[in-house]
């Protein structure tokens, strides 16, 4: 049994979660999914971010990448979705 280690990057818009959702993807990686992220004290659905999440290998350099992309398209990194 392998472990898996889940990640999202929260972005302010679905375009860009597709996108990027999309080049993971392109990259090899087979567990990426687009979700709607209802973040803490938010009641407006119009208010929900876009997320990308995604299940990998346990490799260390996946959350430091997964960090940057976030930031260059204006969200951020959750190492701990579940959390």
């Amino acid at each position: 049994m392998s472990t898996r280690i889940e990640h999202l990057l929260v972005l302010p818009d679905r375009e860009v979660a597709e996108e990027l959702a999309d080049e993971l993807e392109s990259e090899g990686l087979t567990e990426v999914r687009v979700v709607r992220e209802a973040l803490a004290g938010e009641d407006d659905s119009e208010d929900h971010e876009w997320a990308v999440y995604v299940r990998t290998p346990p490799v260390p350099a996946y959350a430091a990448r997964f960090e940057a992309l976030a930031a260059a398209h204006g969200g951020w990194y959750d190492p701990d979705p579940q959390g």
